[in-house]
């Protein structure tokens, strides 16, 4: 059988501006719109049943972003796999690498979703959730980890699918699973008057059908990369190289996001309206960082091809475009924020209290923002080729227990919300400089090849 096409030519020929965009615009509208699930799910809740509710919500997303960090590192591991056959011309490794990622995958699911129901209630006593958010909280997530395995099986197939340069489809089966997400949203918490847990099942139905959608695509395209019943099985070998690939990237969200359930724990202090600001405006930090981390995906996707055909003067030049594109978005972001900041936190409530606690948090953030896309450049590069763990050293070491430190010993004098988000952007600044020393440092050209 013959590949259908190669998606995306340009990662290994041709213009490496037009190759970054093509692929990153279907990534960055298909997070965009991944995001719209929680996105869409605090919106009602806080306009519509209140504060309480808000911050429910808000906790609840945290284990959300953790997870969806998590699947993401597992996909990072299959794409790199996968594209560096691809671009050495190994189809049948290529095969097996992808017969082995969604068999992996339905394994971690029925995993996940056992352990994930009965942990819920201990992670939010853990992190000191207040009483009136507990009980909403842990309905919520419940629901939703009882749904986790269409979560977990979208992210696993679109890594398949944008490892071989199709990153479009994926966002076409988000954009109809969103949809359907915001119109069950409205009907459960309006309509039926379910509050959070109408809010959960829509959530899930959604990532259901997004899941199934993406399902049927690998089950039936006629190329190189389809999926068939018959090839399902674990490779060894192929599995061995996903999870060193991947479990880096995996752990390395995976400890930044219980290291801000931690955090949270900080904020929680801080009263409900802390609560409420800080998971209002993380929502939007979210959609903020988006480009950096689809240019981000397409960094990893360029390199790990062009490392497979040994093409490392292209690498570097792929980074170059990567971080003008960067740059230009987050001066965007950084001068909306300083001037719409406040009416960007009211889109999704109405207390002056939340709105004003989430703006002290953005006025914050926009100083670290300068360095997040040499994190997210470098890091790219970086997985693409295979050294995943390099990036998972310096980000749990800035992001976590460098955050940490700073945390424990300056809100012990301090009890001051701004101190808590200064731990961010020096953090972010600490990781930049340690990732531009380590690349400088290293030739791409002499690692040691598996491809």
């Amino acid at each position: 059988m013959k590949s259908e096409e190669i998606i995306n030519n340009e990662f290994l020929e041709g213009s490496i501006w037009k190759g970054i965009v093509k692929f990153s615009i279907p990534l960055l509208l298909g997070n965009f719109f991944q995001l719209l699930y929680n996105m869409v799910d605090t919106y009602v809740v806080g306009n519509y049943i209140g504060s309480a509710a808000l911050g429910a919500v808000g906790q609840s997303s945290i284990f959300i972003i953790m997870l969806v960090g998590l699947f993401m590192g597992f996909a990072t591991g299959a794409s790199v796999v996968i594209a560096q056959y691809l671009g050495a011309g190994k189809l049948d490794k290529m095969s097996k690498a992808i017969h082995t990622t969604m068999m992996f995958a339905f394994i971690m699911c029925i995993i996940i979703s056992l352990l994930g129901i009965f942990i819920s209630k201990p992670i939010l006593i853990l992190i000191g959730s207040p009483k009136d958010v507990m009980p909403l909280a842990l309905e919520y997530l419940r629901i939703f980890f009882g749904g986790v395995s269409f979560l977990l099986i979208y992210n696993m197939a679109a890594g398949v699918l944008r490892a071989i340069g199709d990153s479009k489809r994926p966002f076409y089966y988000l954009l109809i699973s969103t949809f359907i997400n915001i119109v069950l949203d409205f009907y459960t918490v309006l309509g039926l008057k379910m509050g959070v847990r109408g809010a959960a099942i829509a959530t899930v139905i959604a990532q259901a059908v997004s899941a199934i959608l993406i399902l049927i695509r690998l089950f039936t395209v006629k190329a190189d990369y389809k999926l068939s019943l018959k090839k399902m099985c674990i490779d060894k070998e192929c599995l061995i190289r996903i999870i060193q690939i991947g479990v880096p990237t995996a752990l390395q969200t995976a400890i930044i996001s219980f290291s801000n359930m931690w955090v949270q724990s900080y904020i929680n202090g801080f009263g409900t309206a802390a609560i409420a600001g800080y998971s209002t405006y993380t929502k939007i930090d979210s959609f903020i960082i988006l480009p950096g981390q689809s240019i981000s995906m397409a960094i990893t996707t360029f390199a790990g091809q062009n490392y497979g055909a040994r093409n490392y003067d292209r690498i570097k030049k792929g980074i170059s475009s990567a971080l003008i594109m960067q740059y230009i978005i987050t001066a965007v972001f950084i001068v909306t924020v300083l001037i719409f900041g406040r009416n960007l936190v009211g889109i999704f409530t109405g207390d002056k209290d939340v709105i004003e606690a989430g703006f002290i948090q953005a006025q914050i953030f926009v100083l670290g923002y300068i360095t997040i896309p040499i994190n997210n450049t470098i890091s790219g590069v970086l997985r693409g080729v295979g050294l995943t763990k390099v990036p998972m050293y310096f980000m749990v070491g800035s992001h976590v227990i460098l955050r940490q430190i700073y945390l424990a010993i300056f809100c012990n004098v301090f009890h001051d919300l701004k101190v808590v988000y200064m731990g961010w952007p020096l953090t972010w600044l600490i990781c930049s400089a340690a990732l531009i020393i380590y690349y400088l440092r290293t030739d791409i050209s002499k690692i040691k090849r598996k491809v």
